[in-house]
């Protein structure tokens, strides 16, 4: 079995472990970042970039590189209640140094990290290595075994972390229990072309039953269509024509772009929602991170935007410790301290949402009328920054802290 040392280990190549990889990096430690699969592309991933993330590129001094990457912008989200169209957020009203949600593919926002990562010297980017088990010294994580392209792998750190989602393996090895808070429903992800005089913007839209969210991404529509928790097989069994034909009465404009886009089951990809967290995010020389520490429902497409607070925050709690030594568990437990407020707040908003609007409407037969906040909103144009900040800044938005070496 190989061998390597390294002060800081992070299982997952995602938004959380990137992130907290590059900041320990540029301040110095020595890191290493295992990515099981061998590039980061995987279709249908949460692809938003929220101002307050956009706000940590800043304070990073990447933000105008970052964005001449190709992206979309969103400024105001939008919501179609049958004929009714209501303006329910405004995110140029944010305190940020950007006014909107960059919508961006999560592979080149991981590619982007690791390549400014790679400048450091003390970064370790190990892909296709897959984090299998925690290696344990007298009840402590000193490290990981994995499987890499050369075989077995032992890594021995002093800080492990896991970032490896929602259904992650180093969290399950360390015992820590998780407490499942529930998901009435899952999401069926698909395309659909963008024609010239389409909006430019975030689109959901209430129509019976039925939940349909289009995303703007310059090139197609990223279309999130809500089901009944469990619902796809019957979906299926149903036949694609009926299939197309449910989505042709809640597209609206886009209606008439279905039976030529959606010609196979295949094209469709199923997010089995989930939202839990852990009671303790750490053991003695682990920690958990993102999803691994909170699986996040896709209301309000936050998921992104916690896992990378996290990451800032582990980064401003632990680097001071890290770049002289090895934190303790204490100082461990001052991340979930820090960051457990907002997650709870965040999810406790997502599943009354799940539980008093979205399961409601999709059990429903006739179109709702518009709750009263929805009419508040748009008939009130200064109170729809509020909406924007909770979902582009999130409670309690992190600041990078931790200095470059």
């Amino acid at each position: 079995m190989a061998e390597h040392s390294t002060t800081c280990v992070i299982a997952g190549g995602g938004p959380a472990g990137m992130m907290l990889g590059y900041l320990l990096a540029r301040a110095g430690v020595d890191v290493t970042v295992l990515e099981k699969h061998k590039d980061f592309l995987r279709d249908f991933r949460g692809d938003t970039v929220h101002p307050s993330t956009l706000q940590v590129m800043h304070e990073l001094g990447l933000l105008e590189k970052f964005l001449r990457l190709p992206h979309s912008e969103i400024r105001t989200a939008n919501l179609e209640i049958g004929d009714r169209h209501f303006t329910i957020g405004d995110f140029t009203r944010l305190p940020t140094i950007c006014k909107f949600v960059a919508l961006m593919p999560q592979w080149d926002f991981l590619d982007f990290l690791a390549g400014e990562a790679k400048a450091f010297p003390n970064f370790h980017l190990l892909m296709e290595t897959r984090a299998d088990d925690l290696v344990w010294e007298n009840n402590v994580v000193t490290g990981i075994s994995a499987t890499g392209k050369g075989g077995p792998l032992a890594i021995k750190a002093g800080l492990t972390i896991a970032a490896d989602g929602r259904h992650s393996t180093l969290r399950d090895r360390s015992g820590l229990a998780v407490e499942d808070l529930g998901a009435p429903f899952d999401v069926l992800w698909l395309r659909l072309p963008v024609l010239p005089g389409d909006p430019v913007d975030l689109v959901g839209r209430v129509q019976g039953g039925q939940l349909f969210v289009m995303i703007y991404r310059v090139e197609y529509w990223q279309c999130a269509y809500l089901i009944a928790k469990g619902g796809l097989d019957t979906i299926k069994a149903d036949g694609l024509a009926n299939f197309r034909d449910r989505l042709k009465q809640v597209a609206g404009f886009a209606a008439g772009r279905i039976d030529r886009s959606i010609t196979d089951f295949d094209q469709i990809k199923l997010l089995t929602v989930t939202v839990d967290h852990l009671r303790e995010w750490a053991r003695p020389g682990l920690l958990c991170i993102g999803d691994a520490a909170h699986a996040m429902s896709p209301v309000g497409g936050v998921g992104i935007n916690l896992a990378i607070q996290d990451a800032v925050a582990a980064a401003n709690l632990l680097g001071p410790e890290l770049q002289h030594g090895t934190p303790t568990f204490k100082d461990l437990k001052t991340v979930q301290a820090r960051r457990q407020f907002p997650t709870k707040v965040i999810q406790a908003f997502q599943v009354a949402a799940q539980n008093l609007l979205l399961a409601p409407t999709l059990r429903a037969t006739a179109t709702p009328k518009p709750p009263f906040f929805v009419k508040l909103f748009d008939a009130v144009p200064w109170l729809r920054q509020w909406p924007a900040r909770f979902i582009g800044m999130g409670v309690r938005p992190e600041h990078v802290q931790l200095k470059e070496m």
